[in-house]
């Protein structure tokens, strides 16, 4: 009688689990892509109305695989007297703060509107926005890179 083969039982551990790598800094002040969307130029009778008001659009997109907490400010306004004497002062109307949630490689428009009282050149990159991932416990959002200066010229006809 012959004796049954002997097998050798492997057992297989996985090596050490990859725990998820917190975000760097550069990354999640990368989460969230602005661009702003406006004529170049805008015409306005200040004689006619003492107000010019601008639509101006801001687009969010999230370029994580997270979902992402948004937050804009508008209230920001260049503190230098320099960036004041080049471009002036304006102000954005109606509401100045927006929380949001945008999903994984969502794209948002917000729609917003400019007030100018005087012609000038304007930089309407002023808005702040800060963002963090949804499932990160953080208290404070990290704050988005901003884009180049988004200049608009506002004439009187």
């Amino acid at each position: 009688q012959e004796l049954p083969e002997t097998v050798l039982l492997k057992f297989f551990r996985p090596e050490n689990t990859p725990v998820p790598a917190r975000p760097t800094p550069e990354q999640l002040s990368n989460l969230i892509k602005t661009s702003l969307h406006y004529p170049e130029s805008f015409n306005h009778s200040f004689h006619q109305k003492s107000l010019c008001l601008v639509p101006v659009t801001l687009l969010l997109s999230n370029c994580s695989q997270a979902v992402v907490d948004v937050m804009i400010d508008l209230r920001h306004k260049p503190t230098s007297s320099e960036a004041l004497e080049i471009h002036g002062s304006f102000t954005w109307l109606g509401q100045t703060q927006y929380k949001l949630q945008l999903k994984s490689q969502e794209v948002y428009s917000l729609q917003l509107k400019a007030c100018f009282v005087h012609t000038g050149v304007y930089n309407l990159g002023t808005p702040r926005v800060f963002a963090k991932l949804v499932d990160q416990v953080t208290l404070f959002e990290t704050s988005q890179q901003n884009s180049m200066p988004a200049l608009i010229i506002i004439n009187n006809i």
